[in-house]
């Protein structure tokens, strides 16, 4: 019984029409993709209130999620901010943390900040309602962007270190994944570990991208700095599986490399 509307343009007159017939006392936007007119950010008594899934005023933009996982973020959460004419950059309302689980994916960490986002909200306009809320602008010197995640992102640099490629190939699960080229074909790499070493520094065998080992149930590359176990991984035309049961039906040698 709730009505969808699905403007191909949020700006265009029939759609602003549709929203200024609600009446509303304020608007909640999430994940929407357009930018919202003067007309449409001011129409309702209270604004339009953002979910947005980082602590703002980091990680601006599209890509929130998969980014402070790729760059090794110990934490994250939800900003709910009161929408201006910029890219996520109005007053910051209400902000909730949650921590970022050692092995977090993309995806993962996609739903727990789904949930988050959704108590956030509700918390946040009972607190609206009561004039309870305190507006504190954003420090623009302390921000970033992201955009939109491109599947090229996906591309492993087997130059940078395996802590880095680890952190990317969590990032990026489930899309667009991170992936390398071996034998002329498309290997997303789905589950990866960095190769515990002893000393304080991790040592390389080989060139960056160069298969150093073969067990039964992982293949070990070297990467610019350190080694990378993979654990599960899928060839181009193939269903995503265990390094173990990929290994029982193609066979990969030390020494090969991984572009």
């Amino acid at each position: 019984g709730i009505p969808v509307l699905q403007p191909v343009k949020i700006r265009q007159k029939e759609a602003v029409e549709e929203l200024r017939g609600y009446e509303a006392e304020v608007f909640v936007i999430a994940a929407f993709g357009q930018i919202l007119s003067r007309e449409i950010l001011t129409m309702p008594r209270y604004g339009c209130l953002n979910i947005h899934a980082s602590l703002l005023p980091k990680y601006r933009g599209a890509g929130p999620i998969q980014q402070a996982v790729i760059d090794g973020e110990e934490k994250t959460g939800i900003t709910i901010m009161q929408m201006n004419e910029g890219i996520d950059t109005g007053d910051i309302l209400y902000q909730k943390e949650i921590a970022i689980a050692p092995k977090e994916t993309g995806s993962s960490l996609f739903d727990k900040l789904a949930v988050l986002g959704a108590a956030a909200i509700v918390e946040a306009l009972t607190l609206l309602e009561a004039g309870r809320l305190v507006a504190v602008k954003q420090d623009d010197a302390q921000a970033s962007h992201v955009g939109m995640m491109k599947k090229s992102a996906g591309l492993i640099d087997w130059q940078k270190s395996a802590a880095a490629i680890e952190r990317l190939i969590r990032g990026l699960n489930a899309w667009p994944s991170a992936y390398t080229v071996w034998n002329g074909k498309q290997l997303k790499i789905w589950d990866a570990d960095v190769m515990k070493t002893e000393g304080s520094s991790p040592q390389t065998a080989g060139e960056p991208g160069t298969v150093c080992s073969v067990t039964r149930s992982a293949i070990i590359v070297a990467a610019g700095e350190g080694q990378l176990q993979i654990n599960a991984l899928q060839l181009e035309g193939k269903k995503r599986m265990s390094t173990h049961d990929f290994l029982l039906g193609y066979q990969v040698r030390v020494g090969e490399k991984f572009l």
